[in-house]
Order: C-alpha cells, then sequence, then structure tokens
C-alpha cells in the first residue's frame, strides 16, 4: 500500500510538475490478477484497483497502515466496475458486475474477492474506502438506478450528466458519497464553473479515454492554480482547499469519490471562472 501525506497549499505552490504528480495524481491503479491500493492521509481516504484476469483477487488489508486484522473491519467502500463483466462476492454472496455497475460494501464485512467473467474482457473494479462508524448493508446499482442531474451545456463545452450511487438519497453509507459524471458528445470540460469543498476531499478517476488522449486537469487554490496532464486510467487526490476540473484532449468519463465532515452533494464554495487565477 502506497501512502500519501496532506499538504498545506502555502507549500504546494512552491511544486514543481515532478512534485505535483508525486504527490496528488495516482498513476497505475490496475495490475493485472493484484489488488493496488493508495493511502491519503486526507481524510484517510484509500483508492485502488481490482484487476482479476487469470485468478480473482482478494481485497487485503495491509494491517499495519490501517490498523485492524480486516480491511473493512473500520471501514466502508464504494467499488465500480469499468472493464468487462465480472463479480465481487462479500462473505459468500456474490453480486454480479456489468460495466458501470456500484456495489457499496459496508462496515465488517469480512470477505471481499473480485472475479472476471471471461479473461478475454476481464472487469476492472475501482475501489474508494472512507472510515466507518456505524454498518449499512451491501447494495447494488446499476447506472440505469442512479440518480441523473443534467448539467452545463454545449455552448460551454460542458454538457454533461452526473450519476449519483452513493448519496443521502441512495445508497445509505457512513460518509462516503460516491458517483460517475457522463460527457456529452462534444464537450470536454467537467466542473467548469469550478468549486472546493472545505467539509470533504475528492477523489477522480478518469477513464474511457483513448490511448493517446489526455486530461489537463486543474487543481490548486483558485487564485494559485496548477495542472496535471493525465491520462486513461489515472487518479487525482483532491484535497479540500484545491478546485478540481478538468478539458480533455479526447472523450472520457470520470468517477468521483468523496469523504469528510458531510455528504450534502450542494455542499459547496462557488468559483467564477473570471476569478481563477
Amino acid at each position: 500500500m502506497e501512502i500519501r501525506y496532506a499538504a498545506h497549499p502555502t507549500d504546494v505552490k512552491s511544486y514543481d510538475t515532478t512534485r505535483l504528480r508525486q504527490e496528488f495524481l495516482i498513476e497505475k491503479l490496475f495490475v493485472q490478477d493484484e489488488l493496488t491500493l493508495t493511502y491519503s492521509h486526507v481524510d484517510r481516504f484509500i483508492v485502488g484497483g481490482a484487476f482479476p484476469v487469470s485468478k480473482p483477487v482478494k481485497l487485503e488489508a495491509d494491517t499495519h497502515t490501517i490498523g485492524a486484522a480486516t480491511f473493512l473491519e473500520r471501514r466502508e467502500i464504494g467499488i465500480i466496475n469499468i472493464g468487462g463483466r465480472g463479480s465481487v462476492t462479500v462473505d459468500g454472496t456474490t453480486y454480479d458486475m456489468e460495466s458501470k455497475d456500484c456495489l457499496y460494501v459496508g462496515l465488517g464485512a469480512q470477505d471481499v474477492v473480485f472475479a472476471s467473467a471471461d479473461a478475454s474482457q476481464p472487469a476492472k473494479f475501482y475501489l474508494n474506502s472512507t472510515p466507518a462508524h456505524k454498518t449499512y448493508p451491501t447494495v447494488k446499482a446499476a447506472i440505469s438506478e442512479a440518480s441523473p442531474n443534467h448539467l452545463g451545456a454545449l455552448t460551454t463545452n460542458n454538457e454533461r450528466t452526473i450519476y449519483r450511487y452513493i448519496h443521502t438519497n441512495g445508497i445509505q453509507s457512513c460518509q462516503l458519497v460516491m458517483g460517475m459524471t457522463l460527457l456529452k458528445p462534444g464537450s470536454n470540460w467537467n466542473t467548469m464553473p469550478c468549486h472546493t469543498h472545505n467539509r470533504r476531499s475528492e477523489v477522480y478517476l478518469y477513464f474511457d479515454m483513448a490511448a493517446d488522449g489526455n486530461v489537463f486537469h486543474l487543481m490548486g487554490e483558485p487564485q494559485e492554480t496548477r495542472h496535471l496532464v493525465v491520462r486513461n486510467e489515472q487518479a487525482i487526490l483532491s484535497p479540500s482547499w484545491s478546485i478540481h476540473s478538468g478539458v480533455g484532449t479526447t472523450s472520457y468519463t470520470f468517477i468521483w469519490g468523496m469523504g469528510g465532515e458531510n455528504q450534502i452533494f450542494e455542499d459547496m464554495d462557488a468559483v467564477a471562472p473570471q476569478d481563477l487565477r
């Protein structure tokens, strides 16, 4: 498990490209037949990927890092499949997972195992985990069951639909909020106008991107912006003081996950485009 530490915005002003990427970009999430995990000290977020091809992959705890015998002893987890058909087995119950299906697993589950239905078109399970204090039931939701919210317009290159899976009016959790944003053809900006939210941090996963495509992800304080060049199936750690927005050279989709003090999706501090620096 890789560990990332919290960074003060004043310090980040002096980071060069290499340091920015080291601190905030997760470049490799999916390794064949392995579980990859990154532990962030910001809101104790864990971000990971399970990529079962020739064999199942088990969700296992780094006991030294999280101080628990099992991964979900004091945690909850949201799982979204971005690959081919697969399944997640939770304490003996198997949940079939199509592409873009979401599964929430609550505090206290013992055994979580990821598998692909077809090794030639393997599943890819993207994971977001936050600390938990109460057990909520394991729930699966397809994208057709998520709450859609249509935003933006083609005239501003940001027409998009936000699908909320884990949220106050959907799948219940302690603090994790998770969903997916699909951009309309011809739109390439996400979360613009942008915002910050001081009461929670956020993680982005960019995927469904062409091999030669990039997303230029904007981060930093609104008056001290920086950017990171992101490629397919890479993730960004976004602390509460940072904006999180991006523009792509090709079409793309992204998954967002949040953890922190509250779960109110609209709790954010908007930043007008003319106020960005």
